[in-house]
């Protein structure tokens, strides 16, 4: 059966001393369950797989639940197949106005009710922010500033650990590792 990449979004990994894992072992973790080619990105949660098409509609859950019974860490996790992750990336509608990509971040929804419920805030005034709410994840241009966005703090309390996001930067690195072929 052939295998489809995939990226798992951990939420809130790494982040202050809460939820804190080693990369090293969340490899090994996502290995043990079935998926070959583990990579990871970064320290904060970004894992880029292989797996067979078949298994991959429970592998969030599985992931979740296997992070809480060999780590002791709850994490919510958001699993995108490769053409997903193309899709997110191609709808970015503010490009043209985000000059620097680490203050562009894309939030992937895990709810799929999430558009309708973002839309009245994408309609809000935030100043120089600028928020757009796509089908598979909401846009957001930061340029005072990811610590005191007030439309990311607004995204949050009205979703919770429904959405996770990362910077363009990153979401363009985990792409690249999608891409690579499988080690030997």
């Amino acid at each position: 059966m052939p295998g489809q990449r995939c990226i798992a979004l951990l939420r809130g990994m790494n982040v202050g001393r809460a939820k804190r894992i080693a990369m090293a072992d969340l490899r090994q973790l996502v290995g043990e369950l079935g998926c070959t080619d583990v990579r990871t990105l970064l320290n904060s949660g970004n894992v880029v797989f292989s797996l067979p098409v078949r298994a991959r509609a429970k592998i969030a859950a599985r992931i979740q639940d296997a992070m809480v019974l060999k780590l002791g860490v709850v994490s919510r996790v958001i699993v995108l197949g490769s053409d997903e992750l193309e899709r997110v990336i191609a709808a970015n509608p503010l490009l043209a106005v985000a000059t620097d990509h680490a203050r562009l971040l894309v939030f992937v929804f895990s709810d799929p009710d999430a558009p309708a419920l973002l839309a009245p805030l994408a309609a809000s005034d935030w100043g120089l922010e600028v928020l757009s709410v796509g089908e598979h994840a909401a846009y957001l241009w930061c340029p005072a500033g990811v610590l005191d966005s007030k439309a990311m703090a607004a995204m949050t309390r009205l979703l919770g650990d429904g959405l996770t996001s990362r910077n363009w930067n990153t979401l363009c690195k985990l792409r690249s590792l999608c891409a690579e072929p499988a080690k030997g």
